[in-house]
């Protein structure tokens, strides 16, 4: 089986800080894609707790042990910022 990364709103240049995409002015999650999908030039490849959706958060796996810098199984991309 090949890992490939989708074209999704979640890796595509027109979203914007807020979630919303630049082209079609609506809501939108990582579970959407469209004809107008831009893939991100570059994405961040620091997988770590301080990159994780999950740090300080109620779904982390491991709240008490958590650091910056520390890795574990339940890491979950941060969206990017365009």
């Amino acid at each position: 089986m090949v890992i490939r990364l989708g074209n999704s709103c979640i890796n595509c240049y027109n979203l914007s800080a807020t979630e919303t995409c630049k082209v079609h002015g609506v809501k939108v999650s990582n579970n959407y894609t469209c004809d107008s999908f831009e893939m991100k030039s570059s994405l961040k490849n620091d997988p770590n707790c301080s990159t994780c959706v999950r740090f300080e958060k109620s779904t982390c796996a491991n709240p008490q042990k958590a650091t910056a810098g520390m890795l574990c199984s339940h890491w979950a991309p941060q969206q990017g910022a365009a």
